[in-house]
């Protein structure tokens, strides 16, 4: 029973965390486009390139192209995708395009062109990641990514977005005819494309921990008992002293490594320890994010 309870907090947690990104996703990525991209004609592709140009051609409000170009993509992405995805989708793009409309009556916070490019790709990488990282998307190229991704599951979504928002920059080129912006629109596309491959990457690192212990049993149930991570136990011999010992495996998130080491010397002080850096880990409680 206490696990079970354990179990549903981590789980509520888990929830809640999702919850926030998916909120503070879109957030973030419409303020880097609305005070940043928008105002200095940056295309750096996506749904916020094609507004950016509607908006510069046509003026056509950004929120309102926002939500236009989401419904065409989810249409074509509903059966593909799935229902879970789609229903974040909506979400996430309704909460950018209205975001994206508030934000675009501010000023913008720099006309220099090299200060908006990088300061908005770093902004809108970031919330593209974060929204990811929630299982949702803010929309637009997002569902284009998801849709390849689908078909060509062994690429990051980060490099299968750069194929999409490379197409997107070339419009801005024929449509604009100003080489400079195209080009600080490939840098933008880059730094967003990096940062969200390196935002995805950090949160898929967990650690492994190894002990070395002579009360494995012990160690094991108190491991088990008090936190919702499994652990796996191996009888060694230590060659030295050719001794029976146990071995315990135990994946872990970086931030439980502190209460993971007390509660072992809390039983064994002799416990020997060693915490290793793994790329990825599938399973129960841990998540891959591409």
């Amino acid at each position: 029973m206490h696990n079970k309870q354990l179990a549903h907090n981590f789980l509520s947690k888990e929830k809640l965390r999702q919850n926030f990104l998916f909120l503070i996703g879109p957030i973030i990525t419409a303020f880097g486009i609305s005070v940043f991209y928008l105002p200095n004609k940056i295309v750096s592709g996506g749904v916020s390139g094609l507004s950016t140009i509607l908006y510069h051609i046509a003026k056509i409000p950004p929120g309102l192209s926002f939500a236009v170009i989401n419904i065409l993509f989810l249409l074509i992405s509903f059966k593909v995708i799935g229902k879970e995805f789609v229903v974040k989708t909506i979400i996430g793009a309704a909460n950018i395009s209205i975001f994206v409309q508030l934000f675009s009556e501010l000023p913008a916070l720099t006309d220099d062109v090299v200060l908006a490019a990088l300061f908005g790709s770093i902004l809108y990488g970031f919330g593209i990641g974060l929204t990811l990282l929630s299982g949702g998307s803010t929309g637009g190229t997002d569902i284009l990514g998801r849709l390849l991704q689908h078909f060509f599951p062994h690429f990051k979504i980060g490099k299968l977005l750069l194929i999409v928002d490379a197409m997107v920059i070339l419009t801005s080129l024929i449509v604009f005819g100003n080489i400079n912006l195209t080009l600080w629109g490939i840098v933008a596309l880059f730094v967003s494309t990096f940062a969200v491959d390196w935002l995805i990457q950090k949160l898929n690192v967990s650690k492994l921990a190894f002990v070395v212990t002579d009360k494995g049993l012990d160690v094991a149930k108190l491991l088990v008992s008090t936190s919702p991570r499994g652990v796996t136990i191996f009888d060694v011999t230590g060659a030295y002293t050719m001794q029976k010992k146990s071995t315990l495996m135990c994946a872990l998130k970086e931030n439980e490594i502190p209460e993971f080491q007390r509660k072992i010397l809390e039983i064994d002080t002799d416990a020997f320890i060693i915490f290793s850096e793994s790329q990825q880990i599938v399973g129960n409680g841990f998540h891959v994010y591409r």
